[in-house]
């Protein structure tokens, strides 16, 4: 069921009236009913793993605790804890991994183990994720296990965030989720503000975005010359479509009483890799910090390699070397989420190698500031940061859209050797083929501007839709009824197409 579907938005309707209509004690379970009809919408053969996930969970968090609560050695919970993680993970392992690792053992060992792909479950890898951080959560004591498996269920199976995420914390959402809430226009209004936006840059400027992007990417040879374009269009495609499903699902919840986290803060003003992944995908990130960096950090093999790193390169150096290294390991797990493939794994890494150079690098790069008498507050050097941290965001984004390591290789080497913008007009777009073209052209470039105007004024501190919210009911309504309207007039009329990280 798609976020963009008829179906989900009846489902939708139906859900926030129902919601407000039970007694205000039984709208959890509401939710609870709500959120598994619309996982057994997607597939009935897919319901074990969301249960299993949260079974698992749920029961060695509990044990965790008795262990605790017993006094028993903390070695035991640790070993607990580590053997739901495994149990977790390898079912994530499985469903995502086992063929890409079957092929990898074939080609290295000579060997001829089976390697069928499996259909991914809807959102795996999103509550997958975030049932282990409650795990861990309950480990560390940061919060209290759960002791009714239903309202667990709930937070595992919440039905807005299982295609798209965001990737929640107990701590954050739980209690939102059980805890009444009383109807709100307010809230109504402010959600269906958010959806609609988020409508509009999936379908408007995502999917005519994607035309172009589908079409370089399926016939390089033929647009050989389209290989900046390419990118630029995809880095478009992906953000408009990613961040607005995350706006339907921020928009849904927010009518039900609900605030999720924020997993956007206008990555394409970042200056610099690092920045981009405090500003992309945030919660993803925020997750590896927690769970992944942090512990490996203070891990006692990390802190030896510290001491070493003193030792061997000075302190300065010594001290950076081991954050190098864990953001390295890091954004190599970034990679392996992102997908079973060589050239997602090369993507993470780039990145954490890009990172870890600018963390080892830091005191160089003030001191040539500080030579050429920069003092990093200049509006010309702030720009010259974003369009460089711009630039190598979207020539990495090359990696995702292919089918192979060499593919993008060869793209990233055409942005460079070839420049022919006019093949642009011989691409068809939608049903209006090459003679619609340039008006597909001129909606992506007028969307993503107002994307980017949005974007600006939010940078400011300017809240757009506390601004529109303020102003008289009928001019409020009129921008609503103008964006609905510019979806329905300016919406692809290429074939539907569902949202990228819906596969994950």
């Amino acid at each position: 069921m798609s976020l963009v579907s008829n179906t989900f938005l009846i489902f939708a309707v139906a859900v926030v009236f129902l919601y407000y209509i039970v007694p205000k004690k039984m709208q959890w379970i509401a939710l609870l009913l709500f959120s598994y009809v619309y996982y057994l919408w997607g597939g009935a053969n897919y319901l074990v793993y969301i249960v299993f996930s949260t079974a698992v969970t749920y029961g060695f968090a509990l044990l965790t605790e008795h262990l605790r609560l017993s006094g028993k050695p903390a070695g035991l919970r640790k070993k607990v804890t580590a053997l739901g993680l495994i149990c977790n993970f390898g079912m994530l392992g499985i469903v995502k991994y086992s063929a890409f690792a079957a092929a990898n053992l074939n080609a290295l060992f000579h060997l001829n183990l089976p390697h069928t792909g499996i259909l991914f479950p809807l959102g795996i890898s999103f509550y997958t994720f975030q049932s282990s951080g409650y795990l861990l959560d309950v480990y560390w004591e940061k919060v209290s296990p759960e002791k009714n498996p239903a309202r667990y269920a709930l937070f595992v199976s919440y039905f807005p965030q299982l295609l798209q995420g965001p990737i929640s914390s107990y701590g954050k959402l739980a209690h939102q989720l059980f805890e009444p809430h009383a109807f709100e226009w307010e809230r109504i209004t402010r959600g269906a503000e958010r959806i609609l936006w988020g409508f509009f840059k999936k379908i408007v400027i995502s999917d005519w975005a994607a035309v172009f992007t589908d079409a370089i990417y399926r016939d390089p040879e033929t647009y050989s010359g389209l290989g900046a374009f390419a990118l630029i269009f995809y880095g478009i495609q992906l953000y408009a479509d990613f961040s607005g499903g995350i706006d339907v699902v921020i928009g849904i919840s927010e009518m039900l009483g609900i605030t999720l986290s924020e997993n956007f803060r206008r990555p394409y003003l970042a200056v610099s890799i690092a920045d981009f992944w405090k500003r992309w995908h945030i919660t993803l990130g925020e997750w590896m910090m927690t769970y992944v960096f942090y512990p490996v950090s203070v891990s006692k093999w990390m802190m030896r390699f510290g001491k070493w790193s003193r030792s061997a390169f000075g302190r300065r150096t010594g001290r950076v070397l081991p954050v190098a290294l864990a953001e390295l390991i890091v954004f190599f797990l970034v990679g392996v989420w992102h997908g079973a493939s060589w050239q997602f794994i090369i993507y993470g890494l780039a990145n954490g190698v890009i990172i870890a150079f600018s963390e080892l690098m830091a005191g160089t790069y003030r001191s040539m500031k500080k030579a050429l008498h920069i003092a990093g507050d200049e509006p010309w050097y702030r720009f010259f940061m974003i369009a460089r941290t711009y630039v190598i965001a979207n020539v990495l984004l090359a990696f995702d859209p292919v089918s192979g390591t060499m593919e993008a290789l060869r793209m990233i080497r055409r942005c460079f050797t070839s420049f022919h913008p006019a093949q642009l007009l011989t691409i068809p777009a939608g049903r209006g083929g090459t003679a619609f073209t340039p008006y597909a052209l001129l909606i992506v470039a007028a969307g993503t501007a107002l994307m980017v105007a949005k974007g600006l004024f939010e940078e400011r501190g300017v809240d757009l839709r506390d601004r529109i919210n303020r102003l008289p009911l009928p001019a409020a309504a009129a921008i609503c009824l103008l964006l609905l309207i510019s979806i329905g007039c300016f919406g692809s009329t290429a074939a539907p197409r569902g949202f990228i990280y819906a596969q994950f």
